[in-house]
């Protein structure tokens, strides 16, 4: 496997329509980054298989790999929460209705972005997450981080996230940090 390395990332945009085109690739980014969760029943492969299932067959779901030299780098993913969305509805201390009222076209939820080891430190995350937002219409995003993950935390904060609370989306699921971040209105 390569070492950490800065060359150009050439990022692919696939739509549910390509999901099974890619759905191999983000299960093997999605094992090899949760190594170490696998045996946990919300981090199994097959929960994660279920919850991909479920997030692509939402209007406006995208993805977006990142490959270097012919390998993947990383990837993100997400879709607009729909009207009536569960999504706000884990939180610990409940928001205000304003801030959790959606229509399928407010609010980005990204639901993974995961780098592969060996390009790990050298900013991939951020171009891939970037890439991932670049032209969304939505007015916002949103991302859950394990609260085990300061610097991961730390990080979505540099890119301009603030943690408006914590959340337990499913009973066996941790309780994440919930991040929101306003997106530049498009022209």
């Amino acid at each position: 496997m390569p070492t950490a390395t800065h060359t150009a990332i050439e990022f692919t945009h696939y739509g549910p329509d390509r999901l099974p085109e890619i759905r191999g690739t983000l299960t093997e980014v999605y094992t090899e980054v949760y190594a170490g969760q696998l045996s946990e029943p919300y981090f199994s492969i097959e929960r994660f298989e279920k919850r991909l299932t479920a997030h692509a067959a939402r209007p406006g779901w995208g993805a977006v790999v990142g490959y270097a030299d012919g390998q993947v780098v990383g990837c993100a993913y997400g879709s607009p929460l729909p009207a009536g969305t569960r999504w706000w509805a884990g939180m610990l201390r409940p928001l205000p209705e304003a801030e959790t009222a959606e229509d399928g076209t407010r609010t980005l939820a990204l639901f993974e972005l995961m780098v592969r080891k060996p390009w790990r430190g050298a900013g991939n995350a951020q171009l891939i997450h970037e890439e991932l937002l670049a032209g969304r219409p939505e007015e916002r995003v949103t991302l859950l981080v394990e609260p085990a993950h300061p610097k991961v935390r730390a990080l979505y904060e540099r890119w301009g996230y603030e943690h408006i609370g914590d959340q337990q989306p499913f009973p066996d699921a941790p309780i994440y940090a919930t991040m929101l971040r306003h997106l530049p209105v498009a022209a």
